[in-house]
């Protein structure tokens, strides 16, 4: 097994696996010309694809965990505008409650 490392820099790496794969003489043919054309050995090639490669049951679960974040974000977003209107009227109320606090002592004085 190789470890690509750069553009057509590979190191051995420690642990090899073998994963046989059944091809047609035609796909094998086509698989080799596109290692080569990329300078990679097959292995390398087929590993990357395989890495690569999503089904559409995980684009579909990556489209619905997005949407529940955006949901998440929006809920969230609501609370904060919330807790701070709520802020500002406390402080308003507070204000108030001083400056009748101020305008009794006045009076009383």
């Amino acid at each position: 097994m190789y470890m690509y490392i750069g553009r057509s820099e590979f190191i051995m790496a420690a642990a090899v696996e073998r994963i046989v794969v059944q091809a047609t003489a035609q796909e094998k043919k086509a698989i080799a010309a596109k290692a080569k054309k990329l300078g990679l050995p097959i292995s390398e090639l087929m590993r990357r694809g395989a890495t690569a490669y999503r089904s559409a049951d995980a684009e579909q679960e990556l489209g619905n965990l997005a949407d529940a974040a955006t949901a998440a974000a929006e809920r969230a977003s609501a609370s904060i505008d919330s807790a701070l209107a709520f802020i500002e009227a406390s402080n308003k109320r507070i204000a108030d409650l001083e400056a009748g606090a101020k305008r009794s002592t006045r009076k009383a004085g």
